[in-house]
């Protein structure tokens, strides 16, 4: 069975093609326990027999709640798919109401969760919900468990009915509704078909040097968002065996232990990455820091394919001996490929990243394009920094006349689940309007400018792109995050929230006194502001006269997905942001 056209036909290709001892590891206590190919269809089907005994019907929607990513989420993926059901996955992070919203939303029957802390979040709002039952995936006290599921599929007795239900399945049938994290009111239910996804997993495979059966990966992005969703199916295609993390905090430990060829990740991620670094070699002294700073100028000035010439190339060659293979070990000794997406990677970073021979791959995509449009691929001269790659083969992408790229493809969504007039809104002419705006070189390279709806105008009429600021910014270490302001002022200003980490190990070296060293603290401290304010002088010279960041000020606490400054996939939502800090932007403005 060489042709996949549903969702669940991916474990059954990998079985046909390339079984693993190894599909999928999740660590318990301190143990890694692993599922095998065959063990992954196995249970799938186990849970297919036991949902249709608890009268699961095709479409009935399912809803899962993972707090971190692991083996039971893609066990019951498989088993609610074969029978036409379909998963409604939910981000852990998010409000009581939002979920209370997203469940009421798609009138989800049953709840899988994971742990204590979302099974609490889901009792609290199950009352005002159609939710039947919930089931946990850890043993938690008064919550059925999901081996209760398990044990009603022991029985093989309906597994014909399992196969009938399959075999109705058509490419073109619901597969997920994906609720969009949105960094502006409620939630979208994103409908995503069998094909829409399959179509991209086998597009965005021909962008992957994977070898059959050889790979190791580790899984952390959440899998409730498409991209992480997406590659694991493409693991499966692939015959990746896929090692999930504990936390995004044991993640260091994890890379050491799994030692992955593959991972994927966001930008916010690798500048962390990157900031850990760089400190570490700031800490550094005498000839091994002057090594370190010389082989981090190097890397950031690496161009792919020798384009540097010879005499670059031999001194790359050096510092990857001395210096970058340390950097590797760090991820494992194994890395190969490091897939990034969600929003924009910052050049630098590319650029020396692929110097020390971590090459990391930027794509671009939405939730409603399953997800995506154009990725770069290291391998004859498909890839560009600063770009997101070549649209993918089975893609076709257009700017319109104002800038938006436009996109129409099989991995196009169905729509906005109960909400016609904003489909229609966003697949207007046969194409789906992305709400980017970019540009394609003349290789064939997208390039991402900006987002439509986050550009504004200076009420001197003057347009400002303000992620492009805010991502040239936040290359300083002072400053963890930015967000530009300016709609129908004289000029563009930002709220910061400082690098309270970094500055408060800067304050020490510079014998700064932050007094009690808290947030507010720091935020207030003039020293602090002085240096954040050559930061800015600094970053300013890369734009236009209009475009400069003429005055900001910074945040006393840390800009989080919990008190909702960000959506789970780190993007600033920009409403809540400028309501929460009203009174320093009025003082923003006030003083010209």
């Amino acid at each position: 069975m060489n042709d996949i056209k549903r969702l669940f036909d991916f474990p059954y290709y990998q079985l046909e093609n390339f079984p693993l001892d190894e599909a999928f590891a999740t660590k318990y206590g301190n143990e890694w326990k692993t599922l095998s190919t065959q063990q992954y269809i196995d249970k799938a089907n186990t849970v297919s027999r036991g949902l249709l005994r608890l009268g699961i019907k095709p479409n009935e929607k399912i809803a899962v709640i993972s707090t971190t990513n692991r083996t039971e989420w893609n066990v019951m993926d498989i088993g609610i798919l074969q029978l036409g059901a379909q998963n409604v996955p939910i981000y852990p992070t998010i409000s009581e109401e939002d979920y209370e919203y997203v469940l009421n939303h798609s009138g989800a029957t049953y709840c899988f969760v994971s742990d204590q802390e979302v099974l609490d979040k889901v009792n609290n709002i199950k009352a005002t919900t159609q939710l039947k039952e919930v089931y946990s995936f850890d043993e938690i006290e008064n919550c059925k468990n999901w081996k209760e599921i398990l044990k009603e599929g022991e029985d093989k007795s309906n597994q014909d009915e399992v196969e009938k239900l399959k075999a109705a399945v058509q490419p073109d049938d619901l597969a997920t509704l994906i609720y969009t994290s949105g960094t502006t009111g409620r939630p979208k239910g994103v409908m995503l078909t069998h094909d829409n996804i399959v179509s991209n997993v086998l597009g965005s495979a021909k962008r992957v040097p994977f070898e059959i059966g050889t790979y190791v990966a580790l899984s952390f992005l959440p899998v409730c968002h498409i991209f992480e969703r997406m590659i694991l199916y493409l693991y499966q295609y692939y015959s990746v065996s896929v090692y999930f993390a504990e936390s995004i905090e044991k993640i260091s430990d994890n890379l050491k232990e799994v030692k992955p060829h593959v991972i994927t990740a966001v930008p916010r991620l690798l500048e962390k990455v990157y900031d850990k670094i760089i400190a570490k070699g700031t800490a550094l002294d005498g000839i091994k820091k002057n090594l370190f700073f010389w082989a981090v100028e190097l890397g950031l000035e690496y161009e792919p394919y020798g384009a540097n010439g010879w005499w670059y190339e031999t001194k790359l060659k050096l510092a990857r001996k001395l210096i970058f293979s340390k950097w590797k070990e760090g991820l494992g000794g194994n890395i190969e490929l490091i897939v990034s997406g969600s929003a924009a990677l910052q050049p630098r970073l590319a650029r020396v990243f692929a110097a020390a021979e971590i090459p990391v791959m930027e794509g671009y995509g939405l939730t409603e394009t399953s997800p995506v449009i154009a990725v770069n691929d290291e391998r004859e001269y498909g890839f560009r920094i600063g770009t997101v790659g070549k649209v993918l083969d089975n893609v076709e992408v257009k700017i319109a006349d104002d800038g938006e790229i436009l996109a129409k493809g099989p991995n196009i969504m169905k729509g906005y689940y109960k909400d016609e007039e904003k489909t229609n809104e966003a697949l207007d002419g046969g194409y789906f309007h992305t709400g980017d705006i970019g540009e394609i070189d003349k290789d064939g390279f997208l390039k991402i400018t900006d987002r439509k709806k986050e550009m504004f105008k200076t009420s001197g009429g003057k347009y400002v792109a303000p992620q492009l600021i805010e991502n040239t910014m936040k290359q300083s270490r002072f400053i963890e995050q930015i967000m530009v302001v300016g709609d129908g002022e004289k000029m563009p200003a930002a709220l910061i929230q400082p690098n309270f980490e970094f500055i408060q190990d800067w304050a020490k070296r510079k014998k700064i006194d932050l007094g009690d060293g808290s947030e507010k603290e720091i935020a207030s401290n003039n020293f602090v502001k002085e240096r954040i304010q050559e930061e800015i002088d600094f970053y300013n010279q890369k734009f236009g006269k209009w475009e400069r960041v003429k005055t900001f000020e910074l945040t006393p606490e840390a800009w989080t997905i919990d008190d909702g400054h960000l959506t789970p996939t780190m993007k600033l939502k920009r409403r809540v942001i400028r309501d929460q800090y009203s009174d320093l932007y009025e003082k923003l403005y006030d003083r010209f």
